[in-house]
């Protein structure tokens, strides 16, 4: 499985909600409303979940071992930092 197509849309004005991410997986799936969160510890990519009656929250669409979700996140932040340096470097010029 590889990560065909990675699409990042930066989200302004949310301390902790960075980016909706939208991937799409050997032209042949896509998994949508993935987010980037600044966590304590820096970013990490969340996947995407349902929130439940008793207020907890399920993933919808998650990787079923470490190596996939390391995969998975390694991608989405090169592609969320490629876009949050060009944005940030629009609006310091």
């Amino acid at each position: 499985m590889r990560i065909t197509e990675i699409k990042v849309l930066p989200v302004d004005g949310d301390e902790k909600l960075k980016a909706y991410v939208t991937i799409k997986l050997d032209d042949c799936f896509i998994v949508r409303d993935m987010k980037v969160i600044k966590g304590t510890n820096g970013y990490f990519v969340a996947m995407p979940a349902k929130k439940m009656k008793d207020g907890t929250y399920r993933d919808l669409a998650h990787p079923l071992d470490k190596g996939t979700r390391e995969m998975i996140e390694h991608e989405v932040m090169c592609e969320f930092e490629k876009i949050h340096h060009a944005s940030e470097s629009l609006t310091t010029h």
